[in-house]
């Protein structure tokens, strides 16, 4: 139980890194060749595959040209409902 705990605990933290370094790849016009935008890559080799099940069910909102990605959002909530219902 307390691996699991320690797992979501985890996820979580790289969940909230990848967000936060997505403004700072995307928003920032970092150089390929970046140390960010390689741990941001590494993050992104981790977590996509995580949140494309959640994209398929609920693809992005469109707001005009632009389209606002909610996914990370309800995995967010995922991982609080599980970590609520193991008692972490």
């Amino acid at each position: 139980m307390g691996l699991i705990c320690l797992l979501l605990n985890l996820a979580t933290l790289v969940l909230f890194a990848w967000i936060i370094l997505s403004y700072v790849v995307n928003f920032g016009r970092l150089p390929w060749g970046h140390p960010i935008r390689r741990i941001y890559d590494a993050l992104s080799n981790v977590i996509n595959p995580i949140l494309m099940p959640i994209r398929r069910v609920m693809p992005p909102l469109r707001a005009g040209t632009m389209g606002l990605d909610l996914s990370p959002l309800v995995l967010f909530l995922i991982i609080i409902v599980l970590s609520r219902l193991l008692g972490c």
